[in-house]
């Protein structure tokens, strides 16, 4: 998914890693995760492997590993010197707000999916569309409409309270200071909604509580460079 590209681009930029990035199309995921013997993490809902992105290629360690919180959990592990983005005593903490941000990444999911197939080449849109219009049963333009918009104004709605708990000049970060893993996975999905989105689109969720989301991506904006 697109929003776990972002998650490890970030951590990799964050942590001062060097990094070359590679573009892979939507059909050849699978053979990426054959050619560097990486097992999937999950399945599609027949019980095929799901074979997704991020993917990371270390050569220093020759590691491959997928999945934007497997692949920072290994960059934290090996590479100690690095900012922390799961600091000491706080993965249950992260794997609680798992299911908390599942919450409101579903929302903003169905929102964001019917844009994502017009930013892929005419290969990768052919596999997507097949995917999503499968697993959802719809058409892709028939997944959003104006409820789906209220669904996930409401379910930033309910971040934006868990992030208000930590008071006022504290609310933008989940620790409250210093970043985390689960701030990357909020300035990700807050991304893949605006590299994806029209712009009124976006600037419809940047006039929510009071531009909270567009402030957070400004914030995390240093470390979204691509080198692509």
């Amino acid at each position: 998914m697109f929003h776990d590209f972002y998650a490890a681009r970030f951590a990799l930029n964050y942590k001062g890693l060097s990094l070359k990035s590679e573009w892979v199309e939507y059909p050849d995921i699978e053979a990426v995760y054959q050619k560097l013997g990486i097992e999937t993490t999950d399945k599609n809902g027949d019980g095929s492997p799901l074979y997704t992105l991020p993917v990371i290629y270390d050569p220093s360690t020759q590691s491959a590993i997928s999945d934007s919180m497997r692949i920072v959990k290994y960059l934290d592990k090996t590479y100690p010197n690095t900012p922390r983005l799961f600091p000491a005593g706080t993965l249950a903490l992260h794997e609680t707000f798992q299911s908390a941000w599942y919450r409101v990444r579903g929302p903003l999911w169905t929102v964001v999916v019917c844009s994502v197939c017009y930013c892929l080449n005419e290969r990768s849109q052919i596999r997507y569309r097949t995917i999503v219009e499968n697993a959802t049963g719809k058409k892709l333009e028939d997944i959003r409409g104006e409820k789906e918009w209220e669904a996930t104004e409401e379910a930033f709605g309910n971040l934006d309270k868990w992030l208000s708990a930590n008071g006022e000049g504290k609310d933008e970060l989940v620790m409250g200071e210093g970043v985390c893993y689960a701030d990357l996975q909020i300035v990700s999905g807050l991304m893949w909604a605006k590299t994806s989105l029209v712009e009124d689109e976006w600037k419809r969720i940047c006039g929510w509580h009071n531009g909270k989301w567009e402030r957070i991506v400004n914030y995390f904006s240093k470390y979204a460079v691509v080198d692509l």
